[in-house]
């Protein structure tokens, strides 16, 4: 053993063998952000962020170039950092058109694309203070040789540098939502704004990320598998725990646990009449037995975000009426999956539902009329939305544009009857909906969250069946059981 060890030694003269294990002494350059280098468990080589190569960055930035007029320029500066108190900030998530075209994950860049320049980033610069609270961040020499941009600068040389490349420039676009004064309050930038020549980026940036690429797809599926078994997991939970904070706890929990970063938004758990409440964020009461509770949920996997919405009772059994509304709504759900194919339109798709929905609540005797209005007041929200980077993806796309190949689009009817609402009792504080993800593909759609359970009874056994959900921690304990 001590010659073979000695052989080890020798022949890798970088590595050193300690306890019949290898490791690079070699340094591993810092760049404020995963690398292959400095985190080969999550980046393989040749990709720049997780699941993306850095040819398909510099693919983007040259779709997106092709898309520009002559002699106009693109700028778009990273996202800000909030702060939560004067020396606290909350966590920091890149804006997703900066994300989309750079691959850089931190804040305070700017980044500039034009046909003569290409890519052109100014960098912070990291101050010795900075270094020791908040560690490295990518600086110019990143910009290079990690993102690869054509040129890069830091960042104090923007005002020295950019103006020249904007009066160089007869029509200008920038990300609205990120826009920040070091460059808005140049005289060069004011004055193409004066002559009505700037406008959103996102017009462009939002075409391009509308259809995915296949390796977006891969990471957009592996998205939506985290946080089905999450709320699986969760489901289960709920009978033990029919508490709003504790489920969404667990759902964050169990997302982290398999390898998300953050939740794609603040869970909506919402029981009994909370479910109405369409976007209810508190999470902070306890779920009456025979409620039903609706949880919308969803997960961000490096830069991709899941979104999905199931309804269930804690307790393990439907109302009557609950059941009744719940099978509206699936059937919508479910017609509505179906029409999912190339050429159709979410508009289309929408109106098809509130048809679906007015004629169906009017047969319960919950509308008295077919009447938009009263409708409305039970469902005042379109039937989906396009889904990728953000949770309310690529916002400058119409609903009207027709469904492609490599689109992914939320399907989420529901009925959201306050406790006020002026009709029979037994519907009064139902709040049900039912989302899933649709990846429209070459020949119709493919539900990326079909592993969720909704059917009535599918759901009623599932939590019947286990008094406690089974978990990232159950599921060690059973192996380690089992071993």
């Amino acid at each position: 053993m001590q010659g073979v060890v000695r052989k080890l030694t020798t022949t890798i003269s970088h590595r050193r063998v300690i306890g019949f294990r290898l490791y690079c002494t070699d340094k591993v350059v810092d760049v404020g952000q995963p690398t292959p280098a400095s985190h080969p468990q999550l980046l393989k080589d040749g990709e720049l962020t997780p699941g993306i190569s850095s040819e398909e960055y510099i693919l983007r930035r040259k779709k997106l170039l092709e898309l520009l007029p002559e002699k106009s320029l693109a700028i778009i500066a990273a996202a800000p950092v909030k702060m939560m108190t004067d020396v606290v900030p909350y966590t920091f998530r890149q804006d997703a058109d900066y994300l989309y075209i750079t691959g850089c994950q931190q804040p305070g860049g700017v980044a500039v694309l034009g046909h003569d320049c290409g890519l052109c980033m100014f960098m912070p610069e990291a101050k010795p203070y900075d270094v020791i609270w908040q560690g490295q961040i990518a600086g110019v020499d990143a910009a290079l040789h990690t993102f690869k941009a054509d040129k890069a600068y830091p960042i104090r040389k923007l005002q020295e540098i950019l103006p020249d490349m904007i009066r160089g420039s007869s029509k200008l676009f920038h990300n609205v939502q990120t826009a920040t004064p070091a460059y808005m309050e140049l005289e060069a930038f004011r004055k193409l704004v004066h002559n009505n020549n700037v406008r959103d980026l996102s017009v462009y940036t939002h075409q391009l990320r509308w259809i995915k690429s296949p390796a977006e797809l891969k990471l957009m599926k592996e998205s939506a598998s985290i946080a089905c078994q999450a709320l699986l997991s969760t489901m289960l939970h709920s009978k033990t725990y029919p508490c709003e904070g504790m489920l969404a706890a667990k759902f964050e929990y169990e997302c982290k646990m398999r390898g998300a970063q953050r939740m794609g938004f603040n869970p909506v758990v919402g029981g009994g009449p909370n479910g109405s409440i369409i976007h209810y964020s508190r999470n902070d009461q306890k779920i009456k037995h025979g409620d039903l509770v609706l949880m919308d949920v969803g997960c961000e996997l490096n830069g991709y975000v899941s979104d999905l919405t199931r309804t269930w009772p804690p307790c393990g059994s439907f109302s009557s009426a609950q059941e009744e509304l719940y099978e509206l709504i699936l059937e919508t759900n479910k017609h509505c999956v179906e029409l999912c194919k190339p050429g159709a339109s979410i508009r289309q798709i929408h109106n098809y539902s509130v048809e679906m929905l007015q004629k169906g609540l009017k047969e319960i005797g919950i509308l008295r009329g077919i009447g938009s209005s009263s409708y409305h007041k039970l469902n005042p929200t379109s039937i989906g939305h396009y889904l990728g980077m953000d949770i309310h993806d690529c916002s400058m796309v119409s609903f009207d544009c027709p469904l492609k190949p490599g689109v992914v689009i939320t399907i989420e009817p529901g009925v959201y009857i306050p406790s006020s609402f002026d009709g029979q009792e037994r519907y009064r504080g139902i709040g049900i909906r039912i989302e899933d993800e649709v990846l429209i593909t070459e020949t119709g759609y493919e539900v990326l969250t079909a592993s969720i359970p909704k059917e009535v009874k599918h759901i009623e056994s599932l939590l019947n069946n286990f008094c406690y959900g089974i978990g990232i921690d159950s599921q060690n304990n059973l192996r380690a059981t089992s071993n």
